[in-house]
């Protein structure tokens, strides 16, 4: 495995590698990206037969107003409640294996809906289409063909040192064209931070995450407006542990960028007529096949590579989409749709990203049509979770896509699937085992198209997760469950390591916090 050139003083990784190299040791500090899962576990959802008339302006709409319009479009009358993430409720998840598969055939990845078998790149596009009209009409939705434009300007510049190395920071606001709609105004805040020092383009990784120039760079931050609630900072990273991921990026010769997903679209139901959504339904509520706020976070990614094809310091060939949790599924997504990504980080995903949909364990399909969470996917995914409708009732396995076609639609490129451990707060929510089928269920299209996967067999049913800390990086296809909780960071030096190697860099491993004697 290449991530055996990461000789960690703290790891014993198995070795079936190549070659090794030294590196830092231990624990990269946590990004402080992931929200608790507790406000991902969806409660009992009210039936729309007992929602309260709706405002008519709608842009006093609460969520559960906006989530009862979208059950009222589709004919549902009642959802099943998702299952609860506290394994003393009566109602828990389930973590037992023996019950975890009740839909065990996923659909076929490599057959064209007319039946005809897929045996090449040229018959692997028009499948790629069919995929990806489904997951728009049924799963995360369509992104409009009238979007606004957006406009990037600079507000501001400044140097500084992170890692050692002098960096350039640049701090933009992409203006989206509210012309048609001066109502919503929609301006996202990018931090774009590259070396200072390089011979030529470098590669990025845009990071779905909030941050600011001063903050990027270690400056103290300006106190927030009067009333404000303060700006959300990382927590310190701990003695002993690898340097922070941005600081690993800049040693390593890459430049990071930050992206705020909520500053395109809110995470909640109530912001579906605001945001980028809002502007350019005009405020009007969504169609079932409008998008979520998962594409629109994806959108947001889209719009900052632009700008960044546009910049001749960044090599806009070799960019990353990175995100854990809600954000872990938005890169995913990014990644999937927009094939002028290269690489993309796929953290602690869980349900609408990596993990299966048919699977019963943790998470579940219902977590993601009740009212807490509804707002991330394409209105007509509300079916799935009906128990009462016009059309009678759906479950997971009336869904004509799974996760493994998403992480298909990332092949031949570059995609690494990451998770932690439950007894680090990874939660067994989050199905790491349903991921990891999805992942071995992926592996055909990339072989299809030249690349290498993760060197294990097809049968996902049966292959297991390999042992905590060993990764399989041999492929463009990548995994590796490290030790750490609710993060990505423990493998950002196994990412980037990989990485390199594909791109035709050598790696440069980031250091490690100080411990005081």
């Amino acid at each position: 495995m290449r991530e055996d050139r990461i000789a960690s003083c703290a790891d014993s990784e198995a070795s079936r590698s190549r070659g090794s190299r030294a590196a830092c040791c231990a624990l990269v500090v946590a990004l402080g990206l992931a929200t608790p899962l507790a406000a991902q576990q969806t409660t009992a959802t009210t039936p729309v037969s007992n929602a309260s008339s709706q405002p008519s302006d709608t842009r006093e709409w609460t969520t559960a107003d906006d989530h009862a319009q979208m059950m009222r479009q589709l004919g549902i009358t009642a959802l099943r409640p998702g299952p609860s993430g506290n394994e003393q409720a009566p109602n828990h998840a389930n973590y037992d294996e023996a019950k975890a598969n009740p839909y065990p055939d996923l659909p076929p990845l490599l057959t064209l809906k007319n039946g005809q078998r897929v045996t090449s790149p040229r018959l692997w596009a028009r499948r790629r289409a069919e995929i990806i009209e489904d997951f728009e009409r049924e799963v995360v939705g369509r992104v409009p063909k009238n979007v606004p434009r957006v406009s990037w300007s600079v507000t501001a510049t400044d140097t500084g040192t992170i890692g050692g190395r002098r960096v350039v920071g640049t701090q933009l606001i992409g203006h989206t064209d509210n012309s048609a709609y001066p109502p919503i105004t929609v301006d996202i805040p990018l931090t774009v931070v590259l070396p200072a020092d390089a011979k030529g383009p470098v590669p990025v990784m845009i990071l779905f995450r909030p941050g600011s120039l001063p903050g990027a760079l270690g400056r103290p931050l300006p106190p927030p407006p009067a009333g404000a609630r303060p700006a959300f900072t990382p927590p310190p990273p701990a003695p002993g542990s690898d340097a922070p991921t941005t600081e690993q990026l800049i040693i390593d010769g890459w430049g990071f960028v930050f992206l705020n997903p909520t500053s395109v679209q809110a995470d909640n139901g109530a912001g579906l007529t605001k945001g980028i959504i809002g502007l350019a339904s005009k405020g009007q509520p969504r169609k079932p096949d409008d998008w979520g706020a998962l594409r629109a976070w994806a959108w947001g990614a889209s719009r900052a590579l632009d700008y960044l094809e546009t910049n001749r310091a960044v090599n806009a060939k070799a960019v990353a989409i990175e995100g854990v949790s809600r954000y872990g599924k938005a890169a995913l997504v990014t990644m999937a749709f927009d094939p002028r990504f290269a690489m993309v980080l796929i953290g602690s995903s869980g349900e609408g990203g990596a993990k299966l949909h048919r699977r019963n364990f943790g998470e579940a399909v219902e977590s993601l049509t009740g009212s807490g969470e509804y707002h991330w996917m394409a209105g007509n995914f509300l079916k799935y979770g009906a128990s009462e409708a016009t059309f009678g009732s759906k479950n997971a396995n009336d869904l004509p896509v799974d996760a493994h076609e998403l992480i298909a639609l990332c092949a031949p490129r570059l995609t690494f699937v990451s998770y932690g451990v439950p007894e680090k707060g990874d939660a067994k929510w989050l199905d790491q085992q349903g991921s990891y089928m999805a992942t071995v269920a992926a592996q055909p299209a990339f072989r299809l198209l030249g690349a290498k996967t993760l060197g294990v067999s097809d049968d996902y049913r049966n292959e297991r997760m390999p042992p905590v800390n060993v990764g399989l990086l041999d492929g463009k296809l990548a995994w590796r469950q490290h030790d750490g909780g609710h993060t990505d960071a423990p493998n950002v030096k196994y990412f980037l390591s990989w990485a390199d190697y594909f791109l035709g860099r050598r790696y440069t491993p980031g250091g490690v916090v100080p411990v005081k004697q």
